[in-house]
This record gives structure tokens, C-alpha cells and sequence, in this order.
């Protein structure tokens, strides 16, 4: 079988690239077994005034302690932390944006949780998506996987027993599915966000939503349809943040032939002004995204 540093020669990856991808993804094994050690609640906030689960710190100073010392990225922004984290000491420009430990609550109940990185070349993580050099997640579940993008298609791993991370799948397409997942509370969506959902849910749609963003899109990236965490009444950017969940999960949808979108346009054409920025987020099948778009208000 082919393993990840196969792939990435056989797809002309840049050598420190390749390297940085297969370090990021080599963490996988001590952030799951630091899972039964690490159940409690930090006392502190993240930057967006969440309760920290003590995962989510401890993934974030793992990731962001191996990435300062490895010498090929000068500039890290994660969830958890409120500035951007710099690497004068780096002989590279990457720069790493990163949600160390997405749907970390849900550890406790023992359900799939991920890891969500992209990265980007010129130094700066305040970037429009579509200029990204990769993106990838590593999510938690029966097996652990890696699925990865650097920007010539969707491919999916599995971590073998042996540390490997072996090609399950590549060249993956998002069909036009009717899985659909939608966070908020119901009573606060928008008039267009409703009748979008009460459209789907007409046509036979399934509903398929965990609370984990990055073990939601990954059902959509297999079977199609679409997740959403949309603007609510009062709160027009929603809840989730362009730079470290948006953008990498988007640059994946799109290479795997889907969208992500505002509700108007396609987020990865946004300039990002802040790093903690936050952004209504609709991802999936192009189609149905496409439909969302021509919507009135």
C-alpha cells in the first residue's frame, strides 16, 4: 500500500512541505493517547471566551511547541491562542493556522473529535484560502486518518500499527448527497437559513450532526449533502472562525469538487482582517451550495 511519503513524492510536493505535513501528522498518536489523561476543563478561556477542555490546551502546546522547533515554519495561529504565535529562528516561510483539537467535548462521550490545519507559504496566516499550499485534518474516530490536499486532490490515510499512514482513497469527489447537518438553535436561524433547511428536509434529507465540525464534514466529504453553522439573529458572522476552520476545511471541499460559502459568496476568496475572525459557514456538494447562493434573502 502506499504511505503518505509516497504520495507526496509521487505528487511533486515540496521536500519541506512534505516534511511539515508528515511532522503535523505524526502528532496524531500523542494527542489520542493523551485523550484518557486529559478529561477535565481547563480554568481558563480560548480567545473567542469558550471553556477550554484541558485537550485543547494540551494539543495546542504539543502542535505549537514541535512546528517553533522544527525550523520550517516562521508563524503559527491556533483557536486557542490570542496572537499569532512567531518563529524567528525558521528557515522557511510557512505559516500554519490550526484548530488543535475540534469537537474536544465530545471526548468525554466518546465520540469522533480532529485536528484542523492549513498552511500557507509567505509568511503571513491572514490569507484568502485559495492561496493555501495545503490543508488536512486528522480525525479521531475507530481509526485514526489524515485526509489531505495539497492542492491536487483529496486523499485519505489511515495510521496503520506500525506508524504509517497508509492511502485508503484518493482522488475523492463530494457527491451530491442529502446528509445534512445545521448548528444553532433552530428558534434563531435567519428566514433564508430555515426555508433552506425545511427545503432539504422536504426532498428527504437526513439529518447528521455531532457537534464535532471536522467528524461532521467528513461524512459529507464521503456521502455528500452539506454541514452549516449559519448566522443567527443577532449574531451575523455565526460561530465559527474563517482563518482555522473555515478556510482549511473549504480548500478541501473544493478540491474535492464541492464549495463553502458565506450564504453569498465563497469564503475562500475572503481577505481575513483578524485572526480570530468569524464567518457563517455552509460546506458541501456544489450543488446544493449553489442553490443556498441564489436564495433571496
Amino acid at each position: 500500500m502506499i504511505t503518505v511519503q509516497e504520495y507526496l513524492k509521487e505528487h511533486a510536493c515540496e521536500e519541506d512541505l512534505a516534511s511539515l505535513i508528515c511532522l503535523i501528522a505524526k502528532q496524531a498518536g500523542p494527542i489520542r493517547s493523551a485523550f484518557l489523561s486529559n478529561q477535565r476543563y481547563a480554568a481558563s478561556l480560548n480567545s473567542s471566551g469558550e471553556l477550554q477542555a484541558e485537550m485543547d490546551t494540551w494539543s495546542d502546546k504539543l502542535i505549537t511547541d514541535v512546528l517553533s522547533a522544527s525550523g520550517l515554519v516562521c508563524a503559527i495561529a491556533s483557536e486557542e491562542q490570542e496572537h499569532i504565535v512567531e518563529c524567528p529562528a525558521s528557515q522557511r516561510g510557512y505559516a500554519v493556522v490550526m484548530d488543535p483539537l475540534d469537537g474536544s467535548s465530545l471526548i468525554a462521550v466518546n465520540l469522533a473529535v480532529g485536528t484542523i490545519i492549513g498552511i500557507f507559504e509567505g509568511g503571513s496566516v491572514l490569507q484568502p484560502g485559495r492561496t493555501m499550499k495545503g490543508a488536512l485534518y486528522l480525525l479521531y474516530g475507530p481509526m485514526t486518518t489524515l485526509t489531505l490536499s495539497i492542492g491536487s486532490g483529496v486523499a485519505l490515510f489511515a495510521l496503520s500499527d506500525d506508524g504509517r499512514y497508509l492511502l485508503m482513497e484518493d482522488g475523492i469527489r463530494i457527491p451530491e448527497g442529502n446528509l445534512y447537518g445545521s448548528g444553532g438553535v433552530r428558534p434563531e436561524w435567519t428566514d433564508k437559513h430555515a426555508r433552506f433547511i425545511a427545503a432539504i428536509e422536504n426532498e428527504g434529507g437526513k439529518c447528521r450532526y455531532s457537534g464535532s465540525f471536522v467528524a461532521d464534514f467528513h461524512q459529507i466529504l464521503k456521502y455528500g449533502g452539506l454541514y452549516a453553522y449559519p448566522a443567527a439573529k443577532g449574531k451575523p458572522d455565526g460561530k465559527l472562525r474563517l482563518v482555522f476552520e473555515a478556510q482549511p476545511i473549504g480548500f478541501l471541499a473544493a478540491q474535492a469538487g464541492g464549495r463553502i460559502s458565506n450564504g453569498s459568496s465563497d469564503i475562500l476568496d475572503i481577505m481575513p482582517s483578524e485572526v480570530h475572525q468569524k464567518t457563517p459557514i455552509y460546506v458541501g456538494s456544489r450543488g446544493l451550495i449553489e442553490r443556498l447562493e441564489s436564495m433571496t434573502e
